[in-house]
C-alpha cells in the first residue's frame, strides 16, 4: 500500500480509507463515495490518489451534458496517451467505457464534483446502476474502483438514500469534515500557543483551506493577533470577507437562503432552543422544521441532545465562520466596507467574548471530555458528552452544565461519570466555581450515578492558587486549562 504523501497534512484515516478501497481484493467494479464540504481538501486528497496508483480522475464543471461528455472524452483520451479526443454519444456509453480503466487491475476511476453532472443529467445515477449490475460487464471483466466526489452534500448523501438506484451499490461512504482542534492547530502552526490556536479555531475553524484564504500564515503571537484579524478577516478584500455567507448560499438545495440566514443569525446569537429560535424569528415552533434539518443537512449546525432529560435539545453552530459572519461582518458590513475593521472588533469585544469565544470553550470542552481525557481524569470511559439543565428546588430555578460524561456499558446502565464547567473568563477559575458544582453534582438523579462523578472545571485564564492547592488534594477534582485541553489527557 502506497504511504501517505507528504502534501497531505493529516488525513491519515481518510487515506487509509482511501487505500483500502483501492486496494480493495473484491472481484469486480466496486463504487465508494466521498464528500463534504468545500475547502476540506477531498480534490487533492483525490488527485494524490490516482497519482499514486495510476487512476483516472476527471472534474466535472457546470456546463452541459454535452459539454461535459466531450469533457470526460478528451481527458480520457489524454489519460490513455491519445492524440484525439474520444467521443461520446451519450453517457450510457461514456459509463460503458470508463469503467474499463480496471480491466487489468484494481484502478481508481474518480468523478470529481458528480453533483454538476447529475444536475445536467438526473438520469446518471441509474446509468451508473445498470452499469454496476452483478452480471454487467464492470462487475465480470474489471476492477474498476469507481468513486463519486462532490461538495454538494445533500446530493451526495441522497445518492444511497433508500429508494436511490445506488442504494446498496457502494462499498465506501468517506465524509471528510475539517479537522479536529488539535489537528488545526498544527496545521496553523500555532499548537506552540494554545490561546492563540484556540482564538483561531473559535472564529475560523478547521477548513484547511482557511489557512491559504487567510494570506498563508497565521498571526505571529497574540500582540499581533487582533490586527491580524482586521486585515485578514474583517477586510473587504479578503477571500474571508463573505465566506460564511458563501457556505450556504453554494449549497443547491437552499432553495431560500434568506430565512435559513436568519436561523443562522437567531442561533448565533444564542438562542439555542427551538422555542427561542422561533421567538426570535417570529414563527411558531413547528414552522421550524425544514429549517434547522436542512442547515443540519449541510453541517452548519448540530442538533446537541440533553444528557439527562429526553426529548430536550438544543442547537448549536458547527461552523465557525458562519458564526463569525452572521454576529460581525454581517451586521457591520457598512463600516467594514468603509475600512473601520478596527472600530468594529474593538466595540463588539463584548459580543466575541461572550457569544463567540465563550460557547466555543465549552465546545472543546466537551471534545476534549470525548476525543482525548483519559478514563482516569474522567472517572470511565466517554461514550457521550453533552450538557443539560438541572432543576433545582432549592433555588427554584434550573442551573446549566456544560459537561455531562455519561458511560454506557453492556451490562448496566448509562451512568454519569462526569461533571464539568468551562470558563472563558478572564479571570481565573476560583473556588466558588467548585462550590457550584459540587452543589450540582447533588442534583444529578441518583438513578443515573453509579459512583461520585468526577468534578472538572475547563478555564481558558487559569485557576487561583487556592483552587489547585485544594484540586491537588482531592482526587475527584479535574483542572484542564489551555495547556491540557490540547496537549494532555
Amino acid at each position: 500500500m502506497p504511504r501517505k504523501p507528504e502534501q497531505l497534512f493529516g488525513r491519515d484515516a481518510e487515506w487509509d480509507s482511501l487505500m483500502d478501497f483501492a486496494d480493495s481484493a473484491s472481484a469486480g467494479a466496486t463504487l465508494g463515495l466521498v464528500y463534504g464540504r468545500r475547502r476540506q481538501g477531498k480534490t487533492l486528497m483525490l488527485e494524490l490518489l490516482a497519482q499514486q496508483t495510476g487512476g483516472f480522475l476527471f472534474g466535472a464543471t457546470q456546463q452541459t451534458e454535452a459539454q461535459n461528455l466531450a469533457d470526460l472524452g478528451a481527458a480520457y483520451a489524454a489519460h490513455l496517451g491519445r492524440r484525439q479526443p474520444i467521443v461520446f454519444r451519450s453517457w450510457r456509453d461514456a459509463i460503458d467505457e470508463v469503467l474499463r480503466v480496471g480491466e487489468n487491475g484494481n484502478t481508481p476511476l474518480i468523478i470529481d464534483e458528480f453533483p454538476y453532472l447529475v444536475a445536467a443529467t438526473p438520469a446518471l445515477p441509474s446509468y451508473l446502476q445498470q452499469a454496476l449490475s452483478p452480471l454487467g460487464f464492470a462487475k465480470q471483466h474489471t476492477r474498476t474502483r469507481l468513486i463519486l466526489c462532490g461538495s454538494a452534500l445533500t446530493t451526495m448523501s441522497q445518492l444511497l438514500a433508500g429508494g436511490a438506484p445506488l442504494r446498496g451499490r457502494a462499498t465506501m461512504e468517506l465524509v471528510v469534515r475539517p479537522f479536529r482542534f488539535r489537528e488545526a492547530a498544527t496545521f496553523w502552526s500555532v499548537a506552540h500557543d494554545p490561546e492563540l490556536a484556540f482564538r483561531l479555531h473559535a472564529l475560523l475553524g478547521g477548513t484547511p483551506a482557511y489557512l491559504e484564504m487567510s494570506g498563508g500564515t497565521a498571526p505571529d503571537g497574540l500582540g499581533e493577533f487582533d490586527r491580524w484579524v482586521q486585515r485578514r478577516v474583517l477586510n473587504p478584500a479578503s477571500a474571508m470577507f463573505r465566506e460564511g455567507a458563501l457556505l450556504l448560499r453554494e449549497e443547491p438545495s437552499i432553495s431560500d437562503p434568506t430565512s435559513y440566514s436568519a436561523t443562522l443569525s437567531a442561533i448565533s446569537a444564542g438562542n439555542r432552543r427551538r422555542s427561542e429560535i422561533a421567538a426570535t424569528l417570529g414563527r411558531p415552533s413547528s414552522a421550524l422544521a425544514h429549517l434547522l434539518s436542512g442547515l443540519q443537512d449541510i453541517g452548519l449546525i448540530e442538533q446537541v441532545d440533553d444528557a439527562l432529560r429526553g426529548k430536550r435539545s438544543v442547537f448549536r453552530i458547527a461552523e465557525p465562520v458562519v458564526r463569525l459572519h452572521q454576529l460581525l461582518i454581517q451586521r457591520h458590513e457598512a463600516e467594514l466596507v468603509a475600512g473601520r475593521a478596527d472600530r468594529v472588533w474593538l466595540a463588539n469585544a463584548d459580543t466575541v467574548a461572550s457569544q463567540i469565544y465563550g460557547p466555543h470553550f465549552e465546545d472543546l470542552a466537551r471534545q476534549w471530555c470525548f476525543e482525548h481525557a483519559s478514563p482516569e481524569s474522567l472517572g470511565g470511559t466517554a461514550t457521550a458528552v453533552r450538557p443539560t439543565e438541572l432543576p433545582c428546588p432549592a433555588h427554584r430555578q434550573g442551573h446549566e452544565l456544560d459537561v455531562v460524561v455519561m458511560e454506557t456499558t453492556s451490562f448496566a446502565a448509562d451512568r454519569v461519570t462526569a461533571i464539568g464547567e468551562a470558563k472563558s473568563t478572564e479571570a481565573p477559575v476560583d473556588t466558588p466555581q467548585l462550590e457550584r458544582l459540587e452543589h450540582l453534582r447533588t442534583l444529578i438523579p441518583a438513578a443515573k450515578v453509579a459512583a461520585l462523578p468526577k468534578l472538572l472545571l475547563f478555564s481558558r485564564s487559569g485557576f487561583s492558587a487556592g483552587l489547585a492547592r485544594l484540586a491537588a488534594e482531592r482526587a475527584d477534582v479535574e483542572l484542564v486549562d489551555l495547556a491540557r485541553l490540547y496537549e494532555g489527557d
